[in-house]
């Protein structure tokens, strides 16, 4: 019987710890950001904008990925080797809150800008991704 307890405790220790992993970039659902504030922007402001927080998504989105990839990894070797390195786990809440936020002004820029009928270069968003997102992939995670 005390077996079974103790496996049941570990689980659960496991589940919590597991709990307090960073999100990845994917696990991250988008926050509504209204439209409105974007209305009385033009469609040259409203493509910088979309420039500017595609770039900042981009960036968040890595050194999410990366945090996340670190607590797996942390979690593997505290839970075997060293558990004081268990309270290193998380603290990125704060990335994932903006991330979030940052994507729902995306939806809302697109949204603006379907409205009023602007030309969005798909290849210059797609390019202003691609440099942040090299370098999100070579930054540590920031905490």
């Amino acid at each position: 019987m005390s077996s079974i307890r103790s496996a049941a405790a570990a689980l659960c220790a496991a589940a919590s710890l597991m709990a307090a992993c960073s999100t990845p970039s994917s696990g991250v659902a988008t926050a509504y950001v209204s439209p409105l504030q974007f209305q009385s922007y033009d469609c040259k402001q409203i493509t910088s904008e979309m420039l500017r927080v595609q770039v900042r998504v981009t960036q968040l989105g890595g050194r999410l990925d990366t945090a996340a990839q670190n607590d797996k990894a942390l979690v593997g070797v505290g839970m075997i080797l060293f558990w004081p390195a268990l309270f290193a786990l998380g603290g990125t809440k704060e990335q994932e809150a903006e991330y979030a936020r940052l994507k729902g002004e995306f939806e809302a820029l697109q949204k603006v800008a379907t409205e009023k009928q602007c030309e969005l270069p798909r290849a210059e968003l797609a390019a202003a991704a691609m440099p942040a997102a090299s370098a999100a992939a070579s930054a540590p995670a920031s905490r």
